[in-house]
């Protein structure tokens, strides 16, 4: 099942320990190697004073129409705790917003959501806003990750739809070895072997 990233954002997030909301999701945390959220920002009455503000995605036990579920608020981190995530905040990757572009340069648009996959937490697909001259037809495109040649800081390049090969007719002189009893048959051919024999 694929929901919108855009869902994520003021998402509740849930405790068990307290047994309700301790917090919500403020900003999503991207790898832009992978396209997989690895942490959220999020924002409560104890975050910054008690606990972190960075929730690691490792620590969501499921995620629900109600939000993401936690076993306590001690599941939040400070940003510079966790040296991975720490380094993937530093590089200050944005997803919406990025322009994209495709490889022989023509411009697309700008992504305005993703959606992504709650088992693995890794964007499945972009939802690019069209160009203004572009929008009259068609107002949004998405494209699936797969398609995606490169990322830098300001754009994404992806590759071009390619057709779907068209596949050749095999010619085969292939004879059975049976007669069909359900053909009918050939006069024509049967008459030329009353000939042949006669």
């Amino acid at each position: 099942m694929l929901f919108n990233g855009s869902r994520l954002l003021g998402c509740p997030v849930l405790s068990l320990h307290v047994g309700g909301r301790i917090a919500n999701v403020t900003e999503l945390i991207i790898d832009p190697d992978d396209l997989k959220i690895v942490a959220c920002r999020v924002e409560g009455p104890l975050v910054g004073k008690e606990v972190g503000e960075i929730l690691p995605i490792e620590s969501v036990r499921e995620f629900s129409r109600l939000g993401m579920i936690v076993d306590s608020a001690d599941e939040f981190v400070e940003e510079n705790e966790i040296i991975r995530i720490h380094d993937i905040i530093k590089l200050n990757f944005h997803l919406v917003g990025l322009k994209v572009e495709s490889k022989q340069g023509a411009k697309l648009g700008k992504i305005s959501d993703f959606t992504l996959e709650p088992a693995t937490w890794r964007v499945q697909q972009l939802i690019i806003q069209r160009p203004l001259v572009k929008a009259f037809l068609d107002p949004e495109l998405t494209i699936p990750c797969s398609r995606i040649e490169s990322i830098d800081d300001y754009k994404i390049i992806v590759k071009e739809e390619t057709e779907k090969p068209k596949t050749k007719a095999i010619k085969t002189d292939f004879v059975p070895g049976f007669v069909n009893p359900f053909r009918e048959p050939d006069f024509a051919s049967e008459i030329r072997t009353k000939e042949q024999e006669s």
